[in-house]
């Protein structure tokens, strides 16, 4: 009945090595003394990483994690993190992303939602999971990077007895369809969701950099986000590792060393995120900031004003928007050669298919409306697989064979998309839909801000529309000047976007992943304000 079906074995060659694992053993065959990575003053040819990975995949095994385990992974940038990475990719065994923010039910959280057998940690870390091991039924053992503790409730083991294991490469190397790693998507009103995330998946995110970013074997990729997300570790070192290039990775990104460092090694491109940027060009400047090799920096999302200030001060010929999610990769990319001010970038259309629809509805709507993007791939596997171990919430996000994002844009007649915020984020004030994203990018050029963030509050007007609030903290020695911040943002905004309330902060709330819970700070109301424009 199914004679005419194809086997495996008809898949096309090229997708079959989509998989982390075969990537680093071709590379290491093809370029063995390369340098594929620094960081920390520590440079590894691709040849050495390979052999270390089968070394750390045979330790893992003498261990008892077997394929398809689920294995957590707790550090910071570092040399072990990448150790650790390439040697669950050779193994089989399942590697979840852990945030290193973690600690108490958040961390627990994830541990039990993976259901991981193993924790990989930092010793300085080690801690925090002692302090809820009643609540790991599933952690079998902890292997520690650095000194072990005192005592555990667990069995521990060195991270640094790979060295002495084989570097016999494993039988089996993981294909493209399996699950090569768990991210968890950070929620603000609800538990984090575990994304399952296949090679494939993993090598577009790779791809798009190169295709998009045009990446060579020469160039120099500059990595300062935290590994444990997909842009560091997707986008951009294994967007090096299949182009053959290098990376530089550093532990924690500095505003104040980030032209030292493109400088000192080379770079030539680099990803940012959002107002990361701003606090780049919110440093004095000085009189080598054009004398560098940077060609390509991409950012997600993008403004007008960061990407016209990075390329007037820094001289960067290319400053990409794009666009994309863990769930759904980076479906969007701004062309190299063109400036489209705001835009996050046309479709990727080789591998992905995207809408603007009605969030109500689901219905396709017109150019220059906006609305919810919805995307779907064209490439089995080159997409998430749902959440894991939570059923309910894959198919709120995958109603109607499209997924969800949440997010708020619209597109042009040209195909451009305009991120505009999350769409729970979205405020409406005197008739105009006001983006959160814009002001916060505009507001934090502000002298002597150190972050802020944008919500709507309540307005006494009975319209059901919103008022603009803004909490920032301020850096350290700097002294809040509201009055000159509010004349700053009358300067610098259109006037239905000034905000009226402004509070100041010691910190913001945020979720162990760093991203600011404003529905805490919307509950809170204008009752918190230091300012109120109108009584000025």
């Amino acid at each position: 009945m199914y004679s005419d079906i194809p086997d495996n074995t008809n898949e096309p060659d090229d997708l079959q090595n989509w998989t982390v694992g075969r990537v680093l053993k071709t590379q290491a065959e093809r370029i063995p003394n390369k340098t594929l990575l620094t960081v920390d003053g520590e440079s590894l040819s691709y040849s050495e990483a390979y052999t270390r990975g089968c070394k750390v995949a045979n330790f893992l095994g003498a261990l008892g994690i077997t394929e398809d385990d689920f294995v957590a992974v707790m550090l910071p940038n570092s040399m072990a993190f990448c150790d650790a990475w390439f040697g669950l990719s050779l193994s089989g065994a399942v590697h979840v992303a852990v945030n290193t923010d973690y600690l108490g039910d958040y961390l627990a959280h994830v541990l039990n939602n993976s259901r991981a057998v193993c924790l990989i940690i930092d010793s300085d870390l080690a801690y925090r999971v002692e302090a809820i091991a009643h609540k790991l039924p599933h952690l079998k053992n902890m292997i520690i990077v650095g000194d072990l503790p005192d005592t555990s409730r667990f069995p521990v083991a060195r991270f640094d007895r790979w060295h002495d294991a084989s570097e016999t490469p494993p039988a089996h190397i993981p294909e493209y369809k399996d699950t090569a790693c768990v991210m968890y998507t950070s929620g603000t009103t609800g538990p984090s969701k575990g994304v399952l995330m296949p090679h494939a998946h993993l090598y577009l995110f790779g791809l798009g950099t190169i295709t998009h970013m045009r990446l060579q074997d020469d160039d120099v990729f500059y990595i300062v986000l935290p590994m444990f997300h997909a842009n560091a570790l997707f986008m951009q070192l294994f967007a090096t590792m299949i182009a053959g290039s290098r990376a530089v990775i550093r532990r924690k990104f500095s505003a104040s060393e980030w032209l030292n460092d493109v400088r000192e090694h080379g770079v030539t491109a680099t990803n940012s995120l959002g107002v990361v940027a701003a606090f780049v060009l919110n440093q004095a400047p000085t009189d080598h900031d054009q004398d560098h090799s940077l060609r390509v920096m991409g950012l997600a999302p993008i403004s007008a004003d960061i990407e016209q200030g990075l390329r007037e001060r820094f001289g960067i010929a290319d400053v990409l928007g794009l666009y994309g999610m863990t769930e759904v990769n980076i479906p969007l990319y701004t062309p190299m050669g063109e400036s489209i001010p705001n835009s996050c970038g046309r479709l990727w259309d080789e591998f992905y298919e995207l809408e603007i629809v009605d969030p109500r509805t689901d219905a396709v709507i017109p150019r220059g409306q906006v609305g919810e993007i919805v995307v779907r791939p064209k490439l089995p596997f080159g997409f998430m697989t749902g959440y894991l171990n939570m059923p309910d919430k894959t198919i709120e996000a995958w109603r109607n064979f499209w997924f969800h994002t949440g997010d708020a844009a619209r597109m042009d007649e040209q195909g451009n998309v305009y991120f505009i915020d999350r769409i729970k984020d979205c405020i409406r004030r005197r008739g105009e839909n006001i983006s959160s994203f814009e002001l916060e990018n505009t507001l934090a050029q502000f002298v002597g801000i150190d972050e802020l963030t944008v919500y709507a509050v309540g307005s006494e007007i009975p319209n059901g529309e919103d008022e603009v609030m803004v909490a920032l903290v301020m850096q350290a020695g700097a002294v809040p000047d509201l009055a000159r911040f509010d004349a700053f943002a009358e300067e610098h905004l259109p006037r239905f976007a000034v905000p009226r309330f402004v509070r100041v902060m010691d910190a913001l709330p945020k979720t162990p992943t760093g991203k600011i819970q404003k529905h805490l700070l919307r509950k809170e109301g204008a009752d918190k304000a230091d300012w109120d424009r109108t009584q000025k």
